[in-house]
C-alpha cells in the first residue's frame, strides 16, 4: 500500500501524542500529571515537567490555580483516496459497549480494520448495561458528521445491508490497539473466508512497545478517536446548557469550573483492590475536597461530580465547596425524565464524559479508561490542566485543614 508522506509525518506526531499519554498513564495506579509545587508563592503548573506531591504534603496555596486553555491540535494531514489494498464487498459491524470512554477506542478499532481490509463499516448500535437494552447510533452520537469525518477513509453504511443477513458473519476478538501484523494474521484470512465480520473489541493492557507496530494504522485510529464522534443536536444541547449553569455559578471565578470523577460503586470496587498492596491511589470525597483546597480553589469554586445523584456522603465535599452538583441539581427540568430516569444510564456516561472533558479543570478520583481517554480528548482540544493526587502510602496520616 502506497503511503502518502503527510501520513508518516502524521504518525510520528500522532505516536508522539500516544507516548506522551503512555507516560501519563499506567495500569494500576495514578503516577502522572503530579502538580509541582515550589516553594515560593508562585505555583506554575506544568502538564509536561512532572513531580510527585502527595495530599498530605501540599502547603495551602492562596492563589487560585486556574490556567489557560492551550491551542487546540489541528489537523495534520489530508484524508487519503479511498485506495484499497484488495477490493472487498464484505462488511464490518460492531457494536458500542460500555460507556463513550469505550465506544472512542472501538470505533477506532473498527475504522482502522476496515480500512485495511478494504470493507465497508457498518456504524455501530449501543449496548446498554442491561441485557438486550440498546440504543440506535443517532440517539447519542451525530451520525451526519460522523460519516463526514470518516469520508475518504472507509466506505461507511447506517445500517446493515438486507443481503447480508447476521448468519454470514462470524464474531473476531479484536484487541484494542490493534496491530496490522495482527489483522494480517487473526482478522485477513477470516474475512477474505467468510465475506462478513462482527468486531468485539477487548482491552488487555496497555503497553507503550505495542506502538511501533502500528505506526501506518495510528493516523488513522487517531482521525477515529478525536472530533468524529460528536453529540447528537439534543444532547449536546443538553450538555451545554448544564455546563453554561456551572459557568454562571462560578462568576467569581470568571466562569471557570471543575469537573471530578466520582462514582461511588467505581471507587469502592477499585479502592478495596489497590489498597491491599499497601498504596492508596484514589481518594474519597473529604481527601478530594482538602486536594483541592490546599493547591488554592476558592470557597466560591463550582464543582461538578460524576456521581449520578446526591448522596450524603457528598455533604463532607459540599462544606467545603458549597457550589458541588451532581447532574440532578444542574440539569434542565424539563431535560431530568429523558436523561436522568431508570433506563438512562447510557445518556447518564456520556454526559458526564464530555462535561469532564470540557471543564476547566479535570480532577480523577480513579484511574480507568474513563481517566485515560478524557485525558486525550482534553489534550487534542487544548484544556491540558488535570490534577491527579499522588500516591500515599496506607498508613499516612491524615490531612486537617
Amino acid at each position: 500500500m502506497a503511503m502518502d508522506p503527510r501520513q508518516v509525518i502524521a504518525a510520528i506526531l500522532t505516536l508522539s501524542m500516544f507516548a506522551m499519554l503512555g507516560n501519563m498513564i499506567k495500569k494500576d495506579h495514578f503516577d502522572t500529571f503530579q502538580m509541582k509545587f515550589p516553594a515560593t508563592s508562585h505555583v506554575q503548573y506544568d502538564a509536561v515537567k512532572i513531580a510527585e506531591k502527595n495530599i498530605i504534603d501540599l502547603p495551602t496555596r492562596r492563589r487560585m490555580p486556574w490556567k489557560n486553555d492551550s491551542e487546540a491540535m489541528k489537523p495534520c494531514w489530508n484524508k487519503p483516496a479511498l485506495e484499497e489494498r484488495v477490493k472487498s464487498t464484505g462488511f464490518i459491524t460492531f457494536s458500542f459497549s460500555n460507556g463513550p470512554e469505550y465506544h472512542v477506542s472501538q470505533l477506532a478499532d473498527a475504522v482502522v480494520i476496515a480500512r485495511y481490509l478494504g470493507a465497508t463499516l457498518v456504524l455501530p448500535d449501543i449496548r446498554g448495561s442491561e441485557v438486550g437494552h440498546k440504543r440506535k447510533f443517532e440517539e447519542i452520537y451525530d451520525m451526519k458528521k460522523c460519516m463526514e469525518n470518516l469520508g475518504g477513509v472507509v466506505r461507511v453504511a447506517t445500517g446493515q445491508p438486507s443481503e447480508a443477513s447476521m448468519e454470514k458473519y462470524v464474531v473476531a476478538q479484536v484487541p484494542n490497539r490493534v496491530s496490522e501484523e495482527y489483522i494480517a494474521a487473526k482478522i485477513e484470512p477470516i474475512f477474505r473466508t467468510k465475506g462478513n465480520l462482527s468486531l468485539s473489541t477487548y482491552f488487555p493492557s496497555f503497553d507503550m512497545k505495542r506502538a511501533e507496530e502500528t505506526k501506518y494504522l495510528d493516523s488513522f485510529a487517531c482521525l477515529a478517536m478525536f472530533g468524529t464522534l460528536q453529540l447528537q443536536p439534543e444532547l449536546q444541547e443538553v450538555v451545554d446548557s448544564m455546563v453554561g449553569r456551572l459557568r454562571t455559578l462560578s462568576r467569581k471565578s470568571n466562569g471557570r469550573f471543575v469537573a471530578v470523577d466520582l462514582r461511588f460503586e467505581a471507587m469502592e470496587r477499585q479502592c478495596r483492590r489497590r489498597e491491599t498492596k499497601g498504596k492508596k491511589n484514589c481518594y474519597n470525597v473529604e481527601q478530594i475536597g482538602i486536594f483541592l483546597k490546599k493547591i488554592g480553589f476558592d470557597r466560591d469554586t463550582a464543582i461538578y461530580l460524576t456521581q449520578s445523584k446526591w448522596h450524603h456522603s457528598l455533604d463532607a465535599l459540599r462544606q467545603i465547596f458549597p457550589k458541588t452538583f451532581t447532574k440532578e441539581g444542574i440539569m434542565p427540568a424539563e431535560q431530568k425524565a429523558k436523561f436522568l430516569s431508570s433506563e438512562s444510564s447510557e445518556f447518564e456516561k456520556v454526559i458526564d464524559f464530555y462535561i469532564c472533558s470540557e471543564s476547566d479543570v479535570f480532577v480523577p478520583s480513579i484511574s480507568g479508561l474513563f481517566y485515560a481517554n478524557v485525558v486525550g480528548k482534553r489534550i487534542a482540544s487544548g484544556k491540558s490542566q488535570i490534577l491527579v493526587p499522588a500516591q500515599v502510602t496506607v498508613s499516612s496520616t491524615p490531612v486537617s485543614i
